[in-house]
């Protein structure tokens, strides 16, 4: 009993310490220019998304994603790239923050998604193709210092929030942890908005 109520407690405490570096950190979190934005650009609340392409719970969750997107036309999506599954993950995560310079990020996240087995170079390569990317000027912005920059911020925020696994998702000054279902996610996003 003593060893559960030391357990709570400890996960109380990292919850407010994540809360607060929400909100120290908004501007990193909810308005880097440098992230990728779907749903809304101008919509009234925020969802951020840690993921990584080889993660089977964020493809699990990809569909969730959509359908609250499509339920809510206020809703913005922000993507933080979080390759924390070996360099396969690092790869296309600097594939797609170069591929986002192309203007085709979201075409490519959602492709990336939505296929099976696992996202490495040749996967990549395959969508990139598909979707009309330059792909010389892709392999040469991905090997851009800005790049993994940009990266590394990302990692560096999501160890800020207390953040290890993915998929993870922020909304108002709420860190949630793993995948979760559409009425989690609405509750989150409605959670949010209610404290605006």
């Amino acid at each position: 009993e003593a060893a559960r109520r030391f357990e709570q407690r400890q996960r109380a405490a990292e919850e407010r310490e994540a809360t607060a570096v929400v909100k120290a950190r908004a501007d990193e979190i909810f308005r880097d220019k440098d992230s990728p934005v779907g749903g809304n650009p101008n919509g009234n609340v925020t969802l951020v998304e840690f993921f990584d392409y080889n993660c089977p719970y964020c493809r699990q969750v990809t569909p969730i994603m959509q359908e609250a997107e499509k339920a809510d036309p206020q809703l913005r999506v922000v993507y933080k790239e979080f390759p924390i599954l070996g360099p396969n993950s690092t790869f296309s995560a600097k594939a797609a923050l170069a591929v986002h310079r192309q203007g085709k990020y979201l075409a490519f996240h959602k492709e990336m998604m939505v296929g099976r087995g696992v996202a490495d170079e040749a996967k990549v390569l395959r969508i990139a193709a598909k979707i009309g990317v330059d792909i010389e000027r892709m392999k040469t912005d991905m090997n851009d210092p800005a790049i993994a920059a940009m990266v590394e911020r990302n990692l560096a925020l999501a160890q800020a929030l207390r953040i290890n696994g993915t998929p993870s998702f922020i909304s108002g000054d709420q860190v949630v942890r793993g995948a979760v279902d559409l009425k989690a996610l609405q509750s989150l996003i409605q959670q949010a908005r209610s404290k605006q």
